[in-house]
């Protein structure tokens, strides 16, 4: 197979693109071991220990490391990991490596996520911000349900309310539109908030 293009991606690292389209990363070193250059051909043997001895490593060493800081969801992984161009069959390669040890686990992160953030925003904006790390609807409703069983957006509202001591008898206008704003901002919805502050308080 023809090396296309060789495209420097920083001081130290350059991208290989074949004539069929896959490419990948390699330092400047790398690449002047097994003698790339433009229009010159990649074997088959060079190939696979490139991506074998490589590439493979490399992903895996990085997602072991990325979650050695912090839990994160699949999707975040694949992000990062495209992010420093590994190409998808490598990608896949160290997320299967990772889930076979258990290392990354959507469910036990949307759980995690769910109980610490529960006493600091609502149901609706963990579910909202859990989407946006690319976890199931499976795995947040699963995760949802475990924290909050049959408990609702109103009574987690009054909850709030009963913590703040606010009392819809005693409060005037601007303590009502403080305690407005302040669960607007734990992502509760409008109706929601001025039901329980007028009915419920």
């Amino acid at each position: 197979m023809q090396v296309v293009q060789i495209e420097e991606l920083d001081k130290k690292r350059v991208r290989v693109l074949l004539e069929d389209g896959y490419s990948f990363p390699l330092y400047k070193g790398e690449s002047r071991k097994y003698g790339l250059q433009e229009g010159e051909e990649l074997t088959r043997e060079q190939f696979q220990e490139i991506r074998q001895e490589i590439l493979i490593k490399r992903a895996r060493k990085r997602t072991m490391h990325l979650l050695e800081r912090m839990d994160r969801t699949e999707n975040q992984l694949r992000t990062k990991l495209k992010q420093g161009f590994y190409p998808e069959d490598v990608i896949e390669d160290a997320i299967g490596y990772v889930k076979g040890y258990h290392y990354v686990d959507d469910l036990r992160y949307a759980q995690n996520y769910v109980r610490c953030h529960r006493d600091s925003k609502s149901r609706r904006m963990i579910q909202m911000q859990l989407q946006g790390k690319g976890v199931s609807r499976e795995y947040i409703w699963q995760a949802l349900e475990e924290e909050y069983g049959q408990e609702s957006e109103r009574e987690q509202i009054l909850a709030w309310v009963r913590k703040k001591e606010y009392s819809a008898r005693s409060a005037d206008l601007r303590e009502k539109q403080r305690m407005y704003r302040f669960l607007m901002r734990r992502g509760f919805s409008s109706n929601d908030i001025l039901y329980v502050l007028e009915h419920l308080t």
